[in-house]
């Protein structure tokens, strides 16, 4: 669903007012919003034509550390700019915050003015281009998942400041609180707040409700094409954090923020579409699945190890693949059965599709979606079979594991043919180089964890 301004009717909220401020964003590695604050008039001006960032915006790490060691920026290459050009379908009103509008823009190279191959939204572009090339539009929808705490950040930060340690996170609620309606009631004052500011901001929100454990929520948009959706997911995530804090809240989209509660994911619904059909259905299959939507599945059952990185892209993300607590470990398909890593939904009706339910909250959407794209449209090109249906408790299968790792995820996806394919050379390359910094950062600190494990028993 685009955005809900044009040119000419953001005009005509400045004139009346109602508008003084536009957000010119684009998307870094980590699926985080990165830009500037126009004033309207400027943007009008000259700014929606395009603006400027310097270009280590996609080579720096989580704390926007400026990272060594990237083919595409560095100290020596004297940290240039790149075009931020704004994707004026995404420009919508943002009621959240006041008198404020919101575009997107598209990463461009300074000189040529090309995309940016790495950058996010290009990466999953030209997913999305090979599979119209193949006569398929590719439909997503992401579930997200997240925890809500009655911290507000600036408690944390000040405690953080003081003991150096981020502790007495305090889960908004205190019980497990999944699909539990009186729970949530005392959670409406963030949640419907959330509700209402994304769907006055043009995105198609369908609900909210508890999950698995106490604090966590879940927010569902609509299904959309894949582009779309990415847009929505990271305009979500946004959205969640900004109105969690203008309420005294805070959340937090990690994959697993304790060992002892339920990991938070981002399961990514996927099907192909063709002339307005699903491409998915078969209604003379005893599944309703289409040779097409097999060989779709049989690439990411082919391809999940290679393409992991990009579901689970940090060392805390694979400290959610815990047997017994609804993420999966083994890397099978099931119909109906949350056990397994890739869920078939809808089965006899034109909403049959694939439920990924790998990826884990902290995924950047653009990248977990091209990559699933790039697996499932390989299997497609190369009529991959797609192996036997399993059934039962898949924890206790004996089938492939996912990767345990990151280090192992990011090996790979370095040495994965198919990626290197569809993405680029230089693309895996980058997205490597991230990996294996959040690995080495990850080996030098010393956690809390070790410090109360050995500091008296060595």
């Amino acid at each position: 669903m685009p955005g809900n301004l044009t040119l000419d009717s953001l005009k005509d909220a400045a004139i009346k007012g109602e508008i003084d401020t536009v957000m010119v964003a684009g998307v870094d590695m980590q699926g985080r919003l990165i830009g500037k604050r126009f004033h309207v008039q400027n943007f009008l001006d000259t700014a929606w034509q395009e603006t400027h960032c310097c270009n280590y915006l996609l080579a720096t790490d989580m704390e926007m550390n400026t990272v060594q060691g990237y083919a595409s920026t560095s100290w020596q290459a004297g940290y240039g700019d790149y075009v931020m050009k704004a994707d004026l379908a995404t420009l919508r009103v943002i009621p959240w915050l006041e008198g404020t509008a919101l575009v997107l823009c598209d990463l461009l190279d300074h000189h040529s003015h090309h995309p940016v191959p790495h950058s996010p939204r290009a990466v999953l572009q030209r997913q999305v281009a090979r599979a119209k090339a193949m006569g398929f539009e590719a439909m997503m929808a992401t579930e997200l998942e997240f925890y809500l705490f009655a911290n507000s950040y600036e408690l944390l930060r000040d405690g953080y400041q003081r003991t150096g340690q981020l502790r007495d996170l305090q889960p908004i609620s205190a019980h497990n609180e999944d699909y539990a309606m009186f729970q949530t009631t005392k959670e409406e004052e963030v949640m419907r707040a959330l509700r209402n500011g994304l769907y006055a901001a043009g995105i198609p929100v369908e609900c909210s409700k508890g999950e698995a454990d106490a604090g966590q929520e879940e927010i569902n948009i609509r299904y959309s094409d894949a582009l779309d959706t990415a847009d929505n997911h990271v305009i979500t995530k946004q959205a969640t954090k900004e109105i969690a804090w203008s309420k005294g809240r805070s959340v937090t989209f990690m994959a697993k923020y304790d060992h002892r509660r339920a990991g938070s994911s981002s399961h990514v619904h996927q099907s192909l579409w063709t002339d307005g059909k699903p491409a998915f259905q078969d209604t003379t299959d005893p599944h309703g699945m289409s040779a097409t939507m097999k060989h779709f599945l049989a690439g990411q059952l082919a391809h999940i190890a290679d393409i992991t990185a990009f579901l689970a892209p940090y060392v805390n993300s694979y400290k959610r693949f815990t047997v017994g607590m609804f993420a999966p470990t083994k890397a099978v398909w099931s119909r109906d059965n949350r056990t397994a890593g890739f869920r078939v939904c809808g089965e006899g009706t034109k909403g049959v599709r694939v439920e990924c339910r790998i990826g884990g909250a902290d995924l950047n959407p653009y990248m977990a979606m091209a990559a699933l794209l790039a697996a499932g449209l390989d299997g497609i090109e190369r009529k991959l079979p797609l192996e036997p249906e399993m059934q039962g408790d898949l924890y206790q299968s004996d089938s492939a594991p996912l990767p345990r790792t990151l280090r192992d995820a990011a090996a790979r996806m370095h040495a994965s043919a198919m990626l290197r394919a569809a993405f680029g050379e230089d693309v895996i390359d980058h997205y490597h180089h991230a990996a294996l910094w959040e690995v080495a950062e990850h080996d030098r600190v010393v956690t809390d964890f070790e410090l109360s494990r050995l500091m008296e028993r060595v």
